[in-house]
């Protein structure tokens, strides 16, 4: 079963910076099945869109159908058939970026697309069609660099929001079902207070539920791959909305098939996670020191989360707890995978060389940093330092993208040079 809208109240409206007002621009809407209906006679309107089953529209990937529930979202807003828009889609034109990452630097878009109802996604990608090259998903910019001179082409921000519970698997795990706009710390807040069990370790990770795939994210022995079932995508190359399940995504040790790639734009995403009072087995002994608890132990979730909140604070990983670090896009660097002598060398100088759930060895690129040489808080370019709680870049005032990029550049030389292992940076830069 597919849908469409079949009416509308009016015209979106969108805005574009213009000195320091704002001045409102009307779009006209997108050839996707709607039409403007009389509306009260005065006072702005909320846009109300009602829905019906079409017998045409976009073709499911060969082998697969299409999720109904992805394109649009039926959220708990909507009531006889009418579902209340609360935003509509907004446009502006050379919106400054910076302010939209965590790491305060970059240039403006040419044109930014922030979608809050799913139900505007089709009038997306007819507007996105006039601007040049694939758009850019951007997210909540916890894990990426802006170039200085911004993105020529379009800039989406997803800010989509929604989670419900859709049923079990054969296993019995609860199926959940999360809009790729919504916050990965609000996501894992409602399982652990619905007693589910699979994201309690994902606590303070910044960023969106849409990017927990793109690089696989994953904390104290949890990580996507664990629960994803299926996740539901725009094709640009196709021209329409696919569903993959988890084995399609590609997803290895922070990184998929949607890494590095403008092919898809996710939209909804589906885990599957257990009901359970307890948490996973805690299986790293910095958290199990802050429980009090032997490593492999299974705690109330609500504790395990505090714990591990109380251990990523400690390194600064967890957005404004310090005060000082706050321009950070957390790890800037993956754990390199090292050949088996590798590993005996670096073991032999006691370095944390580890497995890791892809079957891949690897060492602990804090290590490596600090034995390059590298002290906490030491200044690498302009505005860029060593955190002064964990070994990985920051930014502070005179900092920008090139400058950051380049201090990246200076910590793999070094590295490779006094340890000869090449960090990779796990970011994505626009």
């Amino acid at each position: 079963m597919r849908w469409r809208a079949t009416s509308c109240n009016g015209p979106t409206r969108c805005w574009r910076r213009a000195g320091r007002g704002r001045r409102a621009e009307t779009w006209p809407r997108a050839p996707v099945g709607r039409r403007a209906v009389p509306g009260p006679s005065a006072g702005p309107r909320p846009l109300v869109v009602r829905w019906r089953r079409a017998a045409s529209g976009p073709s499911p990937p060969e082998g697969r159908a299409s999720s109904p529930r992805a394109f649009p979202w039926h959220g708990p807003s909507t009531r006889n058939g009418i579902q209340e828009k609360q935003e509509h889609m907004r446009v502006t034109h050379e919106a400054p970026l910076a302010p939209m990452t965590t790491l305060g630097l970059g240039g403006p878009a040419a044109v930014l697309f922030e979608l809050f109802d799913p139900a505007d996604f089709p009038e997306f990608v007819a507007l996105a069609d006039a601007s040049p090259g694939r758009p850019v998903s951007l997210g909540e910019g916890s894990n990426v660099v802006v170039s200085d001179a911004g993105c020529a082409g379009a800039v989406l921000r997803m800010s989509t929001k929604g989670v419900r519970m859709t049923g079990r698997t054969d296993e019995g795990r609860v199926l959940v079902e999360v809009q790729a706009g919504h916050l990965l710390g609000d996501l894992v807040d409602t399982t652990v207070a619905e007693g589910l069990t699979g994201m309690e370790m994902l606590v303070g990770i910044p960023g969106t539920t849409g990017a927990t795939p793109i690089q696989n994210v994953g904390a104290y022995g949890q990580e996507t791959a664990d629960c994803l079932v299926e996740v539901t995508a725009w094709d640009w190359e196709l021209g329409r909305m696919v569903t993959l399940d988890a084995a399609a995504c590609g997803l290895g040790h922070r990184t998929s098939m949607f890494k590095h790639s403008r092919r898809w734009t996710l939209l909804t995403l589906v885990f599957a996670l257990r009901r359970s009072e307890l948490s996973a087995p805690v299986t790293y002994r910095t958290v199990a020191a802050a429980l009090d608890v032997p490593v492999g132990s299974r705690v109330p979730l609500g504790e395990v989360g505090q714990a591990v909140l109380a251990v990523r604070r400690s390194k600064g990983m967890v957005l404004g707890c310090s005060g000082t670090d706050d321009r950070s896009v957390g790890s800037v660097f993956l754990s390199p995978e090292i050949s088996p002598a590798q590993a005996d060398g670096l073991r032999a100088r006691n370095a944390p060389v580890n497995r890791f759930p892809d079957g891949s060895t690897r060492v602990s690129a804090s290590w490596l940093i600090r034995q390059a040489g590298f002290e906490l808080s030491t200044p690498i370019v302009t505005g860029v330092r060593v955190s002064s709680l964990h070994y990985t870049l920051v930014a502070d005032e005179g900092a920008t993208a090139a400058g950051f990029t380049r201090a990246i550049e200076l910590v793999q030389q070094e590295v490779l040079r006094r340890t000869g292992v090449r960090l990779t940076s796990e970011l994505d830069f626009l």
